[in-house]
């Protein structure tokens, strides 16, 4: 028998508020006995919450019946003060009621685990909650609301169909119609794997908008990394020093330009030294300049490095540099956010469609593009309903109709308690 858990679902105490919710068949049972009179279905209703006559605190009360919760199960809500005692001694009581503190994701599990949503929806639904830019919470809410979802299962109707004028050729080979309805199916995968393809093509900008972008500044001491950093996001975040070899290891801050989350990664200077502190932060330096999307690469005066370069202290001179700068004078410092900001949408393109952000459902589609493109050079039915059939599981993954265990632990992990 499925346990009825517990947990607080809005933020960290001390609070305002604190929401606690309660998922399970004991969830009614549980709200009986801190609040006898009766509550009505979706409705928050002012009660004062007592265990053995001890009044834990007054708060609105609401109740879900299953299936129509969020859950999927019956789903008791208290609203009450978010004091840190407040809320343990609610907690007490439900614990005493039988029920038990959820784990991390449980209640979203729940959901899972009764339809209420699918594999695609609790992504975007953990994605939602990471959500830090206007196009991240746009692209999260549409999977939350089933686009991804209603995507694939468009495409394995298609399939389904192939897949059963496949076996129709295998049963009933002799027959006229049977023979047309195969051979129109090859047109039918041939669009299926264009499809693909182009949902494919878009996973990059999808997965560059979910995660966002790095930008890491590098160039050797004293070229004004630090002080490039700190105007761009418009407060002082790095420490500037005139001493070479100040920046050590790597200071992140992140922006949002044009709707993509864009993290600018402050490393230190580039050179030969015999500081074996300032080595090591050169060598994580040059580790990040590896692993960026993007490198600037800040010069005042000879070569500047690998990546795209940039002329510091542009009150000197510009000599040649289409990206120039002066932190101290603020020259220039628009033009390079602003150059910065189309490089981003460029390769994100918020507001796209792009529907493959996640690797695993990438992954997925790409496997399920590769049976594809097998069926469609099987000239035996039977090799061909076995990869039809393994197109459909592929896609299936997607959605979570066809059950991995693993891949569920790993979406579930992502979620806190209380969610």
């Amino acid at each position: 028998m499925t346990e009825t858990i517990h947990a607080l679902s809005s933020g960290a105490l001390p609070a305002g508020i604190a929401v606690v919710r309660v998922s399970g068949p004991g969830a009614f049972a549980a709200l009986r006995r801190l609040t006898p009179k009766p509550v009505e279905p979706r409705r928050a209703t002012l009660r004062t919450l007592a265990k053995d006559g001890v009044v834990i605190d007054t708060a609105l009360v609401l109740a879900f019946p299953a299936p129509a919760s969020a859950t999927g199960e019956d789903v008791a809500e208290f609203h009450l003060h978010g004091g840190i005692a407040v809320v343990a001694a609610l907690f007490a009581a439900l614990e005493r009621a039988g029920s038990r503190l959820a784990r991390a994701g449980e209640f979203t599990r729940r959901a899972f685990d009764t339809g209420r949503l699918d594999l695609t929806q609790v992504e975007g639904l953990a994605d939602l909650i990471a959500a830090e830019t206007e196009a991240q919470r746009r692209a999260a809410l549409d999977q939350a609301g089933g686009a991804l979802r209603r995507r694939v299962e468009d495409w394995r109707d298609r399939l389904v169909v192939l897949l059963a004028d496949t076996e129709a050729e295998l049963d009933f080979a002799d027959e006229g119609d049977v023979v047309a309805r195969v051979g129109a199916g090859d047109d039918a995968v041939a669009t299926l794997i264009a499809e693909l393809d182009a949902e494919l093509r878009a996973a990059g900008r999808a997965r560059a908008l979910r995660n966002g972008l790095t930008v890491v500044v590098s160039g050797p001491p004293n070229v004004g990394k630090s002080s490039l950093i700190n105007a761009l996001a418009g407060r002082d975040v790095a420490l500037v020093s005139p001493v070479p070899g100040t920046t050590r290891d790597a200071i992140e801050v992140r922006l949002d330009l044009g709707g993509v989350l864009v993290t600018l990664v402050d490393t230190a200077g580039l050179r030969d030294t015999d500081d074996a502190i300032e080595a090591a932060g050169i060598a994580r330096a040059r580790e990040r300049i590896a692993d960026a999307d993007l490198v600037l690469a800040l010069h005042c005066d000879g070569a500047p490095g690998d990546g795209v370069p940039v002329r510091t202290k542009r009150d000197l001179g510009r000599a040649g540099y289409s990206l120039a700068v002066s932190a101290v004078t603020g020259e220039g410092i628009a033009e390079l956010e602003e150059w910065l900001r189309d490089w981003a949408t460029s390769v994100a393109s918020p507001g796209a469609s792009a529907l493959l952000s996640q690797t695993r459902t990438r992954d997925a589609c790409a496997r399920a593009r590769t049976e594809l493109a097998d069926a469609a050079q099987q000239i035996d039915p039977v090799l061909r309903a076995e990869a039809l059939r393994l197109a459909l599981r592929a896609l299936g993954e997607i959605t979570g109709s066809v059950n991995v265990e693993t891949v569920l632990d790993a979406v579930f992990a992502r979620f806190c308690i209380g969610k």
